[in-house]
């Protein structure tokens, strides 16, 4: 008997751990580069944690919105997925912060709040209750349209897209005296076909493997909006891999979403280029006008603030990285 005992104990230790599958929703197309990446990172992962850890992800949006994917993971339908920072800011607000309108003047700007910023609005993340791995930039959300938009007046009472869950850029636009209309972004295109909208802010990159770009005439290009994607992963099922699995994790996807984050910025030049040969016309905002438009977004985002949006005494500290870049770079401001 104490034999038995003793090969059912061997034989139970040495099983093989059983494998933990992390489902994962994403607007982004099967077939895009970023699908393509992801899947590699997956069996990457897969490979290194000897099949203990399965990563399956859905694209094109089939799993629905981003209110949908959040309810999936909260009943543990989903265990994550790929978002903007709207989506989670309900979660923590923080991440609302490198999103506030026209606070960036370059991409070398944002890059270097980034570097002072970036780990706390991780870390604020994850006490929230969501893994994630870093942020990827896609560069600047800029104009498109079907009008030309060369001033404020250009933009009174034209209808403009804002992402489900973002008060700040309802607030924003409606500074702006335009007419927000809340969408899914699995809704724009339709919106865009029908006249239910007449304006985007949206990265060209974006744009292009959204198809807006077939649904607008005129680009202008401002740095409305700095743009973020990342993905978020519910704590408690990622706390369902061994520690040492979960270096792994961190590592492949750490990798993959800071080679994102580089090579986002020189595909969305090319993108915009692929605009223009599209045969969008670009336009230039008038610079004077454009003070005025940023005077009044920049306003709107304090009394966001005052509101409770976001941290105050974080936007304030990250409003003094800004100014000690542009005290130290004033050539590279636009």
């Amino acid at each position: 008997m104490k034999k038995i005992l003793v090969s059912i104990c061997v034989m139970f230790f040495s099983m093989p751990a059983m494998a933990v599958t992390l489902k994962i929703a994403t607007v982004t197309p099967d077939g895009s580069q970023w699908m393509a990446d992801m899947r590699a990172s997956a069996k990457a992962i897969k490979e290194q944690t000897d099949g203990r850890v399965l990563i399956k992800y859905y694209g094109g949006g089939v799993k629905g919105d981003d209110a949908k994917v959040l309810g999936q993971i909260r009943i543990r339908q989903l265990q994550g997925g790929a978002f903007t920072p709207s989506a989670l800011a309900s979660q923590y607000s923080g991440l609302n912060l490198y999103g506030m309108p026209l606070v960036f003047n370059s991409t070398e700007e944002a890059a270097y709040v980034r570097s002072k910023m970036d780990a706390r609005l991780q870390q604020g993340l994850e006490d929230a209750g969501f893994v994630n791995f870093g942020f990827a930039t896609s560069g600047f959300a800029i104009i498109m349209s079907n009008t030309p938009v060369t001033t404020l007046a250009d933009l009174k009472g034209k209808r403009v897209w804002v992402p489900e869950g973002d008060p700040i850029s309802y607030a924003s636009m409606e500074a702006l005296s335009l007419n927000p209309v809340t969408l899914p972004l699995t809704d724009v295109l339709t919106g865009l076909q029908t006249g239910l909208i007449d304006i985007v802010a949206i990265p060209p990159m974006v744009a292009l493997i959204m198809q807006w770009h077939t649904k607008v005439k005129f680009v202008t290009q401002v740095p409305l909006v700095y743009t973020l994607g990342f993905m978020a992963i519910d704590k408690k099922s990622f706390d369902k891999i061994s520690e040492g699995d979960q270096a792994i994790v961190r590592k492949v996807m750490t990798a993959t979403y800071k080679n994102f984050n580089e090579v986002n910025l020189e595909d969305n030049k090319e993108a915009f280029d692929a605009l223009i040969k599209s045969g969008i016309k670009e336009v230039t905002f008038d610079p004077e006008e454009f003070v005025k438009v940023r005077e009044l977004l920049l306003e709107s985002n304090l009394r966001q603030g005052e509101k409770g949006a976001f941290s105050l005494d974080l936007y304030k500290e990250m409003l003094g990285y800004i100014d000690d870049y542009r005290r130290n770079n004033p050539l590279t401001d636009e």
